[in-house]
Parts: C-alpha cells; structure tokens; sequence
C-alpha cells in the first residue's frame, strides 16, 4: 500500500486535480458566457477592488464584526495551502522522485502551522455543531470534508512525532493526502477556484451598476 501511495495513486490524485481543477474552471466560463449580464457587468478596477478587501484580513465589515472568526479562518487557510507546498518532506519526494524542487519553510514553521490546521479545524467542527445557525445548514457531507481536510496533517503529525507505527501512519498520511486533492475539484472543496471570479463579480455588481460597496 505504501509503495501504491507513492507511485500511481499520486499520478492519480495530480491527474484528476489539474484535469478535473481546469474543467471546473472551464465549465464555470462557459456558463459565464451564455448568460447576458454576468460578462459585461465585469470590471477590472471594481473586481480588483473588491477581491483585495476580502484577502486583506479585517479590511470589509463582516470580518469586523467577527474579529475571532476571521483571524482563525486566516490562520486556517494560510497554513492549509502553504504547509503542504513548502514543507521539507514534501519538497524532497518531489525531488527524489521526479527531481524537481524549491526552497523550503522551516521545519519549526511548518510542524506550528500543521499544528494550527488541526486546531483551527477542530474549532471549526466544534462551531458546527454548537452553533444552531452553521449547524441548521451543515450536512453530513459538510462534517465528513473538513474531517477530510484535517486527516493529511493529523496523520503528518503523528508521522513526525512517530506516533504508533511510522510505516502505517505515514501511509495513511498519504492515502489521505491523495484523497484530498483528487476531493477538491470534485466537491465544494472546488470555491476554491470559484472565489476570485464570484468576489469579482460581486464588486463589479455593486460598484460599477449599484455603485456602492460590497465589502
């Protein structure tokens, strides 16, 4: 299995992230194309606009007035898409494998920012289900994809801190991984691509027809 992990069931996770990532995208402008407003409501200084008051944290009302949720939703994003590019033990398969490779987070780093996914995710999993207005509209889908989202850097760390048997847990740890991205075009994972067109969008609604701020 572990062998199976490292060798085709990567090229299958890879495969159906950028394949299944550039349909996604691509269905998303076509349908963009045959409706009548959605194109040539967009504007690239009121897209712009809007889309870097929603990156920079506490910078639109709505982060504002959640000041604890948006600073653990930053931390979460940050760390979910950085840790995995830049980590040493990622870095080096890809280069003993394919012989490609880049600079590297220090291990302290990436071993605190692991930790803060789980955290964080935690949190997050808490929140849905203690708070009725997240948990009226959570599903069990909803529950089972963050689960799914965290399980690569649970099992990371207890790869790292050896943790029961290392060769099972770090195989699970990739079985996981792999999972995840094959996951993300497939599921709402996928907002991931969609956010900068929709954020876009919307700032292009309200600035340039309603002219006023969506943020």
């Amino acid at each position: 299995m572990y062998e199976f992990a490292r060798g085709p069931l990567v090229w299958m996770a890879l495969l159906t992230f950028f394949v299944g990532s550039l349909i996604r995208i691509a269905v998303m402008i076509r349908t963009a194309k045959k409706d009548k407003v959605v194109l040539p409501y967009m504007n690239f200084k009121f897209g712009m606009r809007s889309i870097m008051h929603w990156i920079i944290p506490y910078a639109s009302v709505n982060m504002r007035m959640r000041p604890i949720f948006t600073f653990l939703s930053f931390v979460f994003h940050i760390c979910l898409l950085l840790t995995p590019i830049f980590a040493l033990g990622h870095v080096m398969m890809w280069k003993e494998s394919w012989g490609i490779s880049w600079w590297i987070l220090p291990e302290s780093l990436t071993n605190l920012m692991t930790i803060m996914v789980v955290v964080t995710g935690i949190i997050f999993l808490l929140r849905r289900v203690a708070d009725p207005a997240v948990r009226n509209v959570s599903g069990f889908k909803d529950y089972l994809l963050l689960i799914l989202v965290m399980a690569p850097f649970v099992t990371g760390l207890m790869a790292y801190y050896q943790i029961f048997d290392y060769m099972t847990i770090i195989t699970i740890h990739m079985w996981t991984g792999s999972i995840w991205l094959i996951s993300i075009p497939l599921t709402w994972l996928s907002h991931m691509f969609y956010f900068p067109f929709t954020r876009a969008y919307m700032g292009c609604e309200f600035g340039l027809v309603r002219n006023s701020k969506d943020w």
